[in-house]
């Protein structure tokens, strides 16, 4: 999508700048969790961007990150229709060894650092195994964070539905972590 010449504003482009280039990260992270790849995950954060800057005059809210999130969401979703398939399996995510850890705490030891890398592997594994509308609001609300209207405003439900679709990730994901334990006794 190639931005016309008219649309070629220095103090619009700055302004989208300032605005949206923050949440450039956390996009990419919340495409990755829907898309469960890398390079669709890319595409789809420059796909929101693209959108975003096009309607950028008609953004009226206070709150940039939902406003982003849930033009990246629509672009997720429109690149599951596109496939007409469900996204890989997680095991098929190959796993990079420069990934940045998921906390910045150093590492006191060998040992508990390998200890951290295969928690923050499990997690992640386990949270990617969820079902997608509680993966979303997962990731939205514990990784995003992001208040629950603004999730209902994100995923198009209401709160109430955030509220319990958070609460039933939290125990599905709380009952295979306790199960992944009893597995490495």
């Amino acid at each position: 999508m190639a931005v016309k010449a008219s649309d070629e504003d220095p103090e619009k482009a700055r302004r989208f700048r300032e605005a949206a280039l923050p949440y450039l990260d956390d996009a990419y992270t919340l495409a990755r969790y829907l898309l469960r790849d890398a390079a669709d995950a890319e595409d789809a954060v420059q796909e929101c961007y693209l959108r975003a800057y096009k309607h950028f005059d008609s953004y009226r809210g206070p709150a940039m990150k939902p406003w982003l999130f849930a033009i990246l969401r629509n672009v997720c979703r429109a690149e599951y229709a596109r496939r007409k398939t469900a996204p890989a399996p997680v095991e098929e995510l190959p796993e990079s060894a420069e990934q940045a850890p998921m906390w910045n705490e150093p590492a006191e030891t060998p040992e508990r650092q390998l200890l951290r890398r295969f928690d923050g592997d499990t997690v992640r594994r386990l949270i990617a195994a969820l079902a997608e509308p509680f993966r979303e609001t997962f990731v939205l609300r514990e990784i995003q964070h992001l208040s629950y209207r603004e999730i209902a405003d994100v995923a198009a439900v209401p709160v109430g539905t955030v509220m319990s679709r958070l609460a039933r990730a939290r125990a599905m994901l709380r009952t295979a972590w306790l199960a992944e334990q009893e597995q490495a006794k």
